[in-house]
């Protein structure tokens, strides 16, 4: 179970106005590293973005520009299974960050724990991270890009044990899942099969009976 989770923040709806990023290293089925970084989106902060988040306009005067922190975040996504909750906000905006510069994008496959949390998970009433969180015990500063990088990085663990697979690929591909995958030029979204809802006895007896944290 190795994989790299990630977060983004944004400064206001443009996608390539990136302020944070979080990102959460798992080997073996355990967190081995975390870092985040302020981002200056060198675009203005919109106060509705502001009240999500918490982060100012003041708080990233002399961070780097993306472009200025992509050589130290490309080795760290290059080649990796990559995920996030709600992939294609995450990934639209590392795509337009690097648009915007004129840079290639990187190879890498992406999982998203929205939709399998939504598939697997169905019977609940939302899948937000912040409820995910809260059913598996999660400690959880939502919209603190590190706090909601790693929470992403536990619910997918949890999501692969439940049904005993042996990483995100294997997971994603029993659900039906289509693996997303980013390379130069183009990308292709993480995208899982549509079905009915209806409630989960499994799934409801598996986590009634072990609703804690497992990291």
């Amino acid at each position: 179970m190795d994989f790299v989770a990630i977060d983004f923040e944004t400064a206001n709806a443009n996608r390539s106005s990136a302020c944070s990023l979080g990102l959460v290293e798992v080997r073996g089925g355990e967190i081995v590293a975390e870092q985040s970084w302020l981002i200056d989106p060198g675009q203005p902060f919109d106060y509705r973005n502001v009240q999500i988040h918490g982060i100012t306009e003041s708080m990233v005067q002399g961070m780097p520009a993306f472009h200025e922190l992509w050589p130290t975040l490309q080795p760290l996504l290059e080649g990796k299974h990559v995920v996030a909750h709600n992939a294609s906000f995450d990934m639209s905006v590392l795509r337009y960050c690097l648009d915007r510069v004129s840079m290639d994008y990187p190879s890498f496959q992406y999982y998203c724990t929205y939709l399998l949390s939504k598939k697997m998970l169905n019977w609940m009433p939302n899948h937000k991270l912040n409820a995910l969180a809260d059913w598996y015990g999660i400690p959880l500063r939502h919209h603190d890009a590190l706090d909601d990088a790693r929470a992403c990085a536990h619910v997918l663990l949890n999501l692969i044990r439940q049904e005993e697979h042996a990483s995100a690929e294997q997971l994603s591909l029993a659900q039906g899942c289509k693996i997303g995958t980013m390379y130069p030029g183009g990308y292709k979204p993480f995208s899982a099969p549509a079905k009915k809802k209806e409630k989960s006895a499994k799934g409801r007896r598996t986590y009634f009976s072990n609703h804690s944290f497992h990291g």
